[in-house]
């Protein structure tokens, strides 16, 4: 299978770090015309940067802005006015007792991993339904499904993203535009190892650290070992092509069969 997205703009919230990073860079070494997006400024840029040293033939735009404002979405349309590939991965994480999470928190949570999404849908899906061509992904993760006790706040955010994603698919029906939801799993990204050798043995080498991690606090697992960002890309790269289009209104699971049901 040849994945080219030659002549396609995308734009991926969020990445200048983990998974983000990661889909940025599949898709510019797919072809695409990436717009790497951020809060700092000066990181987005740092992070641009890098993609160009990787993908010298490749386009790389700096798009910073909050976009849980409307100040920093009025930023980024400002520097990706159009896209054809949409990758909303922008998310906040943190576990908190459940009786401890506040009206703030519940609402900031929604803010930036529901509402961000929403905002970015609702500035480009018209432009590629009028062009009749057009990807749009939303990051959920396995805690839509499989919601943590430790965090529910961020669980809700993610079930709420596989509601928005299926809402958009049906407003985008017949256009030659695809709404998708991409489910991961748990994934290797930074601060991670830190997190996994505060439960296992330090002096394992880190291949068996992962391994021990995901027996004994992630049996359910099926992959049996943390997920890396870039195979979170490539499901996001097939979905942004002409090869997946007649996918559309899923949640698609890169979780190494982390939740233990057929359908999510």
């Amino acid at each position: 299978m040849h994945v080219t997205l030659d002549g396609k703009t995308a734009l991926v919230s969020g990445s200048t770090q983990g998974i983000g990073a990661a889909i940025a860079a599949g898709l510019a070494e797919a072809g695409a015309r990436v717009a790497v997006n951020g809060r700092d400024a000066p990181r987005t840029e740092a992070a641009a940067a890098s993609l160009r040293e990787r993908f010298p033939d490749a386009e790389i735009v700096a798009a910073p802005g909050d976009l849980a404002s409307d100040e920093g979405l009025a930023q980024v349309l400002d520097r990706v006015p159009r896209t054809d590939i949409l990758v909303n991965n922008l998310g906040i994480f943190g576990a908190r007792p459940a009786l401890e999470i506040d009206d703030a928190e519940w609402r900031r949570y929604f803010e930036v991993n529901v509402l961000s999404a929403v905002r970015l849908i609702r500035a480009y899906l018209p432009g590629m339904i009028e062009r009749g061509w057009g990807r749009v992904q939303n990051l959920a993760s396995d805690s839509a499904v499989v919601v943590p006790a430790e965090m529910i706040h961020y669980g809700m955010t993610k079930t709420a993203l596989l509601a928005v994603t299926r809402g958009f698919a049906k407003e985008a029906a017949g256009s030659g535009v695809t709404v998708n939801s991409v489910i991961a799993g748990p994934t290797h990204t930074g601060g991670v190892e830190d997190f996994v050798y505060e439960l296992v043995d330090r002096s394992l080498p880190w291949d068996e650290a992962q391994r021990a991690f995901m027996r004994e606090h992630r049996p359910q697992s099926l992959l049996q070992r943390l997920i890396e960002p870039e195979e979170i890309a490539h499901m996001v790269v097939y979905l942004s092509s002409s090869l997946a289009s007649a996918t559309t209104g899923g949640a698609l699971r890169v979780d190494g069969g982390y939740v233990d049901s057929i359908l999510p």
